[in-house]
């Protein structure tokens, strides 16, 4: 299986935070399975990477052999998952074991040189992206909050409709990562994500992305008063505090990467393009989004058969 360039990186530099010492042990054998998986299950690669090699730490410092085909057996998925229960809600201990069974079956038709199977069910469905009308309405919310609390809602309304970036990069973020590429009126690119291509940002959120750059310096665009990059209730916590008035939907990362993704979409650009700028294994992941994007009027589909420029 040949993958592209950022799979590649993600999977060769990934090591879990405050890895055990047997994590030298098995990364070697983490890598190779989500090598090997990635391109077959419909999964970010850096989620395969993080319940694959928990899994691993786990049934290794369990006392099962160091190898995949014994961490990947039912009973073993079964005991790794129980054991997570007490700290994780019941849908994500469902979660972990279905990505685990999908890893464990997409490696056994790896191994036997055989494509997977087909699907006989629907990917889950993605965020729904924002309508037009509220985005601007969420854009005008935040613009009218005072303080840290204007910043914050802007930086992820601009991280997100503007770059596509995903909640951990989005908590990731800061002010120096975003820069102009080629001089003061070149486009304003996120350097501080792992991408094939430069990821640049929409125009219409430039401006508000390049004053709080400006603002926040080496900072944390979000919350730059926190001590930790990431908590899983960084964003959702802010997201639950503070909502904007009736009428208006709660800021949500994930519905407002969707909607760069349609968007981008819905331009005639290239899927193998937006699916390297979101971070995506493959433009095969974006065909969850295909039905939020409106269809061409005829006179678009024209222009672009015709390959004629707007």
């Amino acid at each position: 299986m040949i993958l592209d360039p950022q799979t590649s990186a993600k999977i060769a530099r990934y090591r879990p935070r405050e890895a055990p010492p047997v994590w030298a042990e098995v990364a070697p054998l983490v890598r190779s399975v989500v090598a090997a998986t990635v391109s077959a299950v419909p999964y970010d690669v850096e989620r395969l990477l993080h319940v694959t090699a928990s899994l691993a730490v786990w049934a290794v410092q369990a006392g099962h052999p160091l190898d995949p085909d014994a961490w990947l057996r039912n009973e073993v998925i079964d005991a790794y998952v129980l054991s997570r229960a007490a700290g994780l809600e019941p849908s994500s201990v469902r979660t972990y074991r279905t990505w685990l069974l999908r890893v464990r079956d997409a490696l056994a038709w790896s191994e036997r040189g055989e494509t997977t199977p087909a699907r006989l069910h629907a990917d889950p469905a993605p965020h729904l992206p924002y309508s037009r009308a509220d985005l601007a309405g969420l854009k005008d919310w935040a613009r009218h909050l005072r303080g840290q609390q204007r910043n914050d809602a802007q930086a992820l309304l601009g991280l997100g409709a503007g770059f596509g970036l995903q909640p951990r990069e989005v908590a990731a973020s800061l002010g120096s990562h975003l820069q102009r590429r080629g001089g003061k009126d070149g486009p304003l690119v996120h350097t501080g994500v792992t991408r094939e291509h430069p990821l640049a940002a929409r125009s219409d959120w430039e401006e508000v992305l390049g004053e709080l750059a400006a603002r926040a310096g080496r900072g944390y665009l979000f919350r730059p008063g926190r001590t930790v990059e990431y908590a899983k209730n960084l964003i959702g916590s802010w997201s639950l505090v503070h909502q904007p008035p009736e009428g208006l939907p709660r800021v949500s990362v994930g519905r407002l990467r969707a909607t760069w993704i349609v968007r981008l979409m819905a331009t005639g650009l290239g899927h193998d393009l937006i699916a390297k700028a979101a971070g995506l294994a493959s433009a095969a992941s974006l065909a969850r989004f295909q039905h939020h994007v409106p269809p061409l009027d005829d006179d678009t589909a024209t222009r672009l058969l015709r390959g004629v420029r707007a």
